[in-house]
Order: structure tokens, then sequence, then C-alpha cells
């Protein structure tokens, strides 16, 4: 009985499909993952394959492109990684002194009156125009604006007369001093 050979037989094709993944990737587990990529884009893309026409030549196109774009994917997240690690470098663990102080601003920040912290708020930190945060209070944008500006000055006040810490500590006492 003769066997009649079926159009869409890619069994036949995986020694010759596993070995081109192999030299492209030159690992063998990698390039066991690359041919099973191929095959199931070879099978979502089974009515594309043209009757007649070399499987072998379209599953190894299928095998190439797989390739081109696990490269291409690998170069964008090692570029995305690479500029992630370059902002991290840029940013500094905040100091205990800096710590401190941000601390002491947001102590100042909610002693401000009620309705100047929640108009500074809406404008500085939520980043609401003018027009939105008299809108969203109900209130008059004059209004909105007359709190923001005392609630600044009172900020700008606390910044003035609180005492920045500084890097150099006395340890002990000053030996001239009489005891």
């Amino acid at each position: 009985m003769e066997r009649k050979e079926r159009p869409f037989d890619v069994i036949g094709q995986l020694a010759a499909l596993r070995r081109y993944a192999r030299s492209l990737v030159r690992n063998s587990d990698d390039a066991e993952d690359l041919v099973h990529d191929a095959l199931v884009r070879a099978y979502e893309k089974k009515q594309s394959f043209r009757r007649g026409a070399n499987l072998r030549t379209w599953l190894m196109s299928i095998v190439h492109n797989a390739h081109i774009d696990r490269v291409r994917q690998g170069l964008s997240q090692s570029r995305r990684h690479d500029e992630a690690a370059a902002e991290a470098d840029q940013s500094l663990q905040a100091g205990q002194e800096h710590a401190v102080r941000l601390q002491q601003v947001r102590n100042a920040f909610f002693q401000l009156p009620e309705e100047q912290r929640e108009a500074l708020h809406l404008v500085a930190i939520e980043d609401l125009s003018y027009q939105e945060a008299a809108a969203t209070l109900g209130i008059p944008m004059g209004t909105l604006m007359s709190r923001i500006s005392r609630a600044r000055a009172q900020l700008r006040a606390f910044e003035e007369t609180t005492p920045r810490a500084s890097h150099l500590r006395l340890i002990g006492g000053n030996s001239h001093e009489s005891s």
C-alpha cells in the first residue's frame, strides 16, 4: 500500500528546523524554544501556506523570522533595562538628614489651615489648574489664589526659620570650657 504524502508534514522537517535553529542561537535549549515558537506560528498561519509550495523553505523562514523577533525583543528589553538602571543610578537614597527635613516640611504642610492646605494640595500636588482647583472646591478663583498665596508664604517662613541640619557634629565637650 502506497503511503499518501501529507502536504503539511512538519514532523518530517523537525530535524532540519532544529539544526537551523541551533545554528542561529548556538544553544540547544534556546533552539528547542525557537522551533517550538516557529511551529506554533506555522500552525496558526497554516492557511497561508500555498499547496504545492516548499514546506521546508516556508518553515525555515518562520524559524528565521521568529529568531529575528526574539533578537529585537531582547535588544529592546536590554535597552529598557539599561535606561531604568541609568535612572536608578541618578537617584540617591535619601540620607537621614534629608529624611528628617522632608518630615519637617510635611508636618509644616499639615499644620496649614485646612482651606489653605487643600487649595495648595490641588494645585501643587495634584497639578490642577487654578480654575480646576477653584471649581473642585466650589470657590471663586480669587479666593483660591489668596489661599495658595498665604499657604506658600507660611511654608517659605517655615523654610527661613527652621535651621538646616549641618553635616558637622560636635562630639564631646570643648576642652577649653571650665567645668
